[in-house]
């Protein structure tokens, strides 16, 4: 029996009204409403992590349900690292116009430009040098609370983080100087100079968003859907071939049929092996996965829970 034909044995109904209006989705829709409008009311100037992936788009349609639509009360905020993909950005640049929104885009190319990001050569990743263009991007704005579409099923570390996640003054993350969080109250008391991540979608799974994608009809940057792209294969992984990430020596280059789980800088993003069309197929193809989406695609995830921790206490989203 193949992935998708136990998929649909377990889920007989996976089309049905009923299963797309189910109120687990519902429960999971209002929380973050509920998340999006406390940033309102509890902060001067927040701002929406927006990169045109999945995860920022589904936060997006819960920001426009909580406020109604052209009616988003922060700007939406992307850190480009000069190397995403241009399906994306231009995704993006489309969908804040269609929402009349605010894009505020900083780039990691002008922080190497200032002389606050060196590179240790012209091809390492600038994924986590993010971390460097964000901060200075709060400081330039004064932001004060950054919302993000992180969830805690991506990551270990990410796990461990709160909902309201507070930033001390040099935007570093303490893991074992968290507020609590019971019955849904929030501190979002600042210091000056602090600001919090907020992420109201930190409950969601990968199938959570994937079921609410298709029930809204959200549409998506068309490489999270099955297209014909040239690939090598490396450590495990399917490394799209770009003059970005060029084919090694003895690589041998293949034309799969691939999609993305999860989209970032070109240089530490993969895809997987797919024919997933539609948000439908991708919800069963979800049904069979065992692997979190950034363990099996994401180049720089695949050292350690450490390794990450220390980036995020470092200020990575």
């Amino acid at each position: 029996m193949n992935a998708r034909t136990e998929a649909e044995r377990l889920l007989p109904d996976m089309h049905s009204p009923a299963r797309l209006s189910n109120t687990h989705l519902d429960a999971l829709e209002e929380e973050a409403i509920f998340i999006l409008r406390e940033v309102a009311a509890a902060f001067e100037r927040p701002t929406l992590l927006f990169s045109g992936g999945k995860d920022s788009l589904v936060l997006l349609k819960c920001a426009e349900k909580a406020f109604g639509t052209g009616r988003i009360p922060y700007p939406l905020l992307m850190i480009d690292t000069g190397h995403n993909f241009p399906e994306v950005t231009d995704f993006r640049d489309l969908r804040a116009k269609e929402l009349g929104a605010e894009l505020i885009v900083r780039s990691v190319e002008d922080s190497m430009a200032r002389g606050t990001v060196r590179l240790a050569h012209a091809g390492e990743s600038r994924n986590a040098h993010q971390s460097v263009t964000l901060l200075e991007a709060i400081e330039e704005f004064r932001f004060d609370a950054l919302i993000g579409g992180a969830r805690r099923d991506e990551e270990k570390a990410r796990a461990k983080e709160r909902i309201f996640s507070h930033r001390d003054a040099f935007g570093q993350w303490q893991p074992k100087d968290q507020r609590p969080e019971l019955w849904t109250l929030f501190n979002t008391r600042l210091a000056p100079g602090e600001h919090f991540r907020v992420f109201p979608i930190s409950n969601w799974t990968e199938l959570d968003v994937w079921q609410y994608i298709e029930r809204e009809h959200i549409a998506l940057p068309s490489i999270y859907y099955t297209h014909k792209r040239e690939v090598v294969e490396r450590r495990g992984l399917l490394v799209p071939v770009s003059p970005l990430t060029p084919a090694r020596d003895g690589e041998q280059i293949q034309v799969r049929d691939v999609r993305f789980r999860t989209v970032g800088d070109i240089t530490t993003t993969c895809p997987v092996e797919s024919l997933a069309a539609d948000a439908g197929d991708v919800v069963i193809e979800t049904l069979t996965v065992d692997v979190s989406e950034r363990g099996a695609t994401r180049m720089d995830d695949m050292t350690s829970e450490a390794s990450m921790e220390k980036r995020k206490k470092d200020g990575y989203f």
